[in-house]
């Protein structure tokens, strides 16, 4: 049980399982699983669709953190990828085709890839610091989308393209199987290869790591491409579920959501240790909030304060300074009580 108890996953699971069960209390049927015309439906399905986003930028922010970098343009990114999805699909002659679909996403992911690699590029090679080099395209990664849609909020009517938001494939929404498939690739390429060993050592010590032959450049600049992918995969799910490019708000502080699903699963900002499974954690406890909010019934003035507290329960929940305190604290009442 004391194993149990340490473990560094222990305090977020029981986080996510006391906000669904404060959800159950108010709501009895909350979780709840239907089938409808052959479509799983309910809170834990939407659970999963609408963490599908912000699960896909945090997994390219965790591998970034890992190498002791952050990316806060991601956000940008996400917007800049609806942008170019929606404009290429609205500009081209046969929107509802499958074709053009596809060649939104390809000509989107493509520019986010060239995006992701602009940002390793300052970070590995010219070695600026990772904040600010981000923090540049994160200011005017908005302005480009905003060029791109010339000021406007962009609609268009694609049915190929809103499936990856709407559509279902044997029963579950296309949007979750891509982000969990896409996370269950990424830990298994990590943790079953000697990467994830090679990402930690470069984020313990960059300098140790390339006297012992790591390519330490080559991994970051990687990482910063994939998460620059990563967060064009989001964005277009982002795209497709409002059918609408919204240069001003899609992906809004998500850059925010992603540290934080990061720091709740775990994972040092020092870089060095990070823990996947632990990111999804963090995704889920941040997407079962804003389901928390509504069924409970907290006024959304007061949403972000009630996420706060969370967080902050959570993470000091974590701190192993504050156990060791209450360890201390309670060894030193036991010996006050023998020697009484």
């Amino acid at each position: 049980m004391t194993r149990i108890y340490k473990h560094r996953l222990f305090w977020p699971v029981v986080a996510l399982l006391a906000l669904l069960l404060a959800c159950t209390i108010k709501r009895p049927d909350i979780l709840g699983i239907s089938v409808l015309d052959g479509h799983l439906f309910g809170a834990p399905i939407d659970i999963l669709r609408n963490s599908s986003p912000l699960l896909l930028v945090s997994l390219g922010m965790t591998l970034v953190i890992a190498t002791r970098g952050i990316d806060l343009s991601v956000g940008a990114i996400v917007a800049i990828s609806g942008a170019v999805a929606l404009t290429f699909i609205a500009s081209s002659s046969n929107p509802g085709s499958v074709g053009t679909a596809i060649g939104a996403i390809v000509v989107a992911l493509g520019l986010c890839v060239i995006l992701g690699a602009f940002n390793g590029l300052l970070v590995a090679n010219f070695g600026i610091q990772p904040i600010v080099a981000t923090l540049i395209l994160m200011t005017a990664g908005r302005g480009v989308a905003m060029l791109i849609t010339n000021g406007q909020i962009t609609t268009v009517n694609s049915a190929p393209f809103s499936k990856l938001a709407s559509g279902f494939v044997l029963g579950l929404p296309v949007a979750a199987l891509i982000a969990y498939g896409v996370f269950a690739v990424v830990a298994l390429v990590v943790r079953r290869t000697a990467l994830g060993m090679l990402l930690e050592a470069v984020g313990i010590n960059p300098e140790a790591s390339r006297l012992a032959g790591v390519k330490s450049k080559t991994l970051v600049f990687t990482v910063y491409v994939l998460c620059g992918l990563l967060s064009g995969l989001a964005g277009l799910i982002f795209a497709a579920n409002t059918m609408a490019a919204d240069a001003n708000n899609a992906g809004l502080f998500i850059e925010l959501d992603a540290i934080l699903a990061v720091v709740i699963g775990g994972t040092s900002l020092a870089g060095g240790k990070f823990n996947l499974a632990g990111t999804m954690i963090g995704v889920l406890i941040i997407t079962t909030l804003t389901l928390a909010v509504t069924v409970l019934g907290i006024s959304p003035l007061v949403t972000s304060l009630f996420k706060a507290i969370v967080v902050i329960a959570v993470t000091l929940m974590m701190s192993t300074r504050l156990r060791a305190m209450f360890g201390s604290l309670r060894d030193r009442r036991r010996y006050q009580e023998v020697g009484a």
